[in-house]
């Protein structure tokens, strides 16, 4: 890794932690108050979910109310969204290529499909007055759900990019230990604490910060300095149009604790591991939280902090998001109680398995700026959409 000015690694290690340090204190801000008991009955739903249900969700056909003669929908309430599987596969193919081929973004667009395409955040809003649990159970299961996708993303493309040399293990399993403890952390601190309204509008908020910052990252100015990165980038992509050459993927040339050397591309970078660690665990508490695998987060490290060029950020960010999403899928089931909605997250993985495959095998036609600037694009758009809806209840975005 190339050491550059302490101040820029400095700065964003402090943006990070202030960051996190909101997250913690957000389960606090705009607690609902109690409803009284009207339902009873769990209505059929197991789980947390089904007791918060019998306690006090209300009987009846308006918003925020539960019709028990309905149709049962999402997670087995009766009334509540009915997803089409052709549809959520369709999506989870998508979510499964951008994943595997930015290495970010995946977990964004699962959670704008479950809460946007799917309807279910529309739906959980509906609960914020009647029956705030269920707004934050549900809010719970919705941010788990996007993790099973992404988990699943996460470990097809680690296998990918590890088969034609473009994923640097030591330094996904770096930044993996360190995840574990943030991952396993905010399921524990925030498990049916947080509002859809909050989980939405912070949503927004870190989706739009990542965004800015690889717009300028993109800008000739962020390019500046990046020397190696540039460099095994643009012999990544000659190699690739030259027809019969074999491009030189990774690897490791020397471990000595915590510096660890590798090459690419022949070009030869090196990092301290004790960065990836530390950063492991502020980024999955961050990602944890939202609901998301972090790629969104790891990509902008790996490639301001650790300096590596875009075709081995993906599989090297995909190592650490399988292992993170290990740890905090397990923490929110075990820990938090989240209803897991099987039939839909089992369609999804399917389709989740086929974008996956299909993102390494394309993503080399796809020059290197043009992959940040794709994450740009759609970060600034999700950012701004899901900040004003959950912080002032309308769009400012189409």
């Amino acid at each position: 890794m190339k050491k550059g000015p302490l101040r820029n690694r400095v700065a964003v290690s402090v943006l990070l932690l202030v960051m996190f340090s909101l997250l913690l204190g957000a389960s606090d801000i705009g607690a609902s108050p109690e409803t009284a008991a009207t339902a009873g009955d769990n209505l059929g739903v197991a789980g947390r979910i089904g007791e918060a249900i019998a306690a006090e969700a209300p009987l009846g056909t308006g918003k925020g109310e539960i019709n028990p003669d309905a149709a049962p929908g999402f997670l087995g309430i009766p009334g509540a969204p009915q997803v089409s599987l052709i549809v959520a596969f369709l999506w989870a193919v998508w979510v499964g290529w951008i994943f595997s081929t930015v290495g970010a973004f995946g977990g964004i667009m699962a959670g704008v499909g479950h809460m946007t395409v799917f309807g279910l955040g529309p739906y959980a809003n509906t609960f914020k007055d009647t029956a705030p649990t269920v707004n934050k159970l549900l809010t719970d299961s919705i941010r788990v759900s996007n993790q099973f996708l992404v988990g699943l993303s996460a470990l097809v493309s680690s296998v990918n990019y590890y088969r034609i040399g473009r994923l640097v293990w030591p330094l996904g399993l770096a930044l993996g230990l360190g995840s574990v403890f943030g991952a396993v952390a905010i399921p524990w601190l925030t498990g049916g604490k947080i509002s859809f309204a909050q989980y939405q509008g912070w949503f927004g908020v870190f989706v739009f910060v990542v965004g800015v910052v690889l717009l300028y990252e993109t800008s000739p100015r962020g390019q500046a300095g990046k020397k190696a990165a540039k460099e095994a980038a643009a012999a990544f992509e000659t190699s690739v149009k030259e027809k019969g050459t074999k491009t030189e993927g990774v690897k490791v040339t020397k471990v000595a604790f915590p510096m660890i050397h590798f090459t690419f591309a022949g070009v030869e970078f090196k990092f301290n591991a004790l960065w990836p660690i530390l950063g492991g665990v502020v980024i999955a508490a961050i990602s944890s939280f939202i609901g998301v695998g972090g790629g969104f987060l790891y990509v902008p490290f790996l490639t301001s902090i650790v300096g590596l060029p875009m075709f081995i950020v993906a599989g090297t960010s995909a190592l650490t998001v399988f292992i993170s999403m290990c740890a905090s899928i397990t923490a929110y089931i075990k820990l938090a109680g989240a209803g897991v909605y099987w039939s839909l997250i089992g369609v999804e993985l399917v389709g989740i398995f086929f974008g996956s495959m299909i993102g390494p095998r394309t993503q080399k036609y796809i020059p290197d700026i043009w992959l940040k600037r794709l994450f740009v694009v759609l970060a600034i758009y999700v950012g701004l959409r899901y900040f004003s809806r959950g912080f002032f209840g309308v769009s400012w975005v189409p």
